[in-house]
């Protein structure tokens, strides 16, 4: 004969409620304030990598659009007609090199603003997807265990 045993535990008048974690207000705060979709997921660590990779990407921006505007005006003053304007390049470097050059920085240029997009949106999908696993077990003990009564 089997005997089972059952523990019965008191349930109390009130109910704690379990506030749900909520991947909208973890992709809205993102949206609103990249990171701050990281820290209503208590990722706080996630934030300094997020600003750092915009940084990197602005300072990308700037510096191409920098050197981007010097070749751009330096062809302008060698192909207008006029004799007085000299570009800085003159003599070392020749009309084909200097539109090479202007095409790679605003082609590098272009490329930081497509990194800051996708960072961007990167940033939104990481706040969901780690606002929906919040709760989820990821303790050592996940093994089932199947033993017959």
């Amino acid at each position: 004969m089997i005997f089972y045993l059952q523990g019965f535990a008191q349930k109390s008048d009130t109910l704690a409620v379990k506030k749900k974690h909520s991947p909208k207000t973890a992709t809205l705060l993102s949206l609103a304030v990249p990171g701050l979709g990281q820290c209503y997921n208590k990722k706080y660590w996630k934030v300094p990598i997020i600003y750092a990779g915009l940084a990197g990407l602005s300072y990308g921006v700037i510096f191409n659009t920098n050197e981007f505007k010097r070749f751009k005006t330096a062809y302008g003053y060698r192909v207008d007609s006029d004799s007085l304007t000299v570009d800085e390049f003159a003599g070392r470097v020749s009309n084909a090199e200097l539109l090479s050059n202007t095409d790679y920085y605003r082609r590098n240029r272009d490329l930081c603003y497509i990194g800051m997009g996708l960072l961007y949106v990167m940033n939104l999908i990481d706040a969901a997807v780690d606002a929906h696993l919040y709760d989820f077990d990821v303790s050592d003990n996940l093994s089932i265990r199947v033993q017959p009564e």
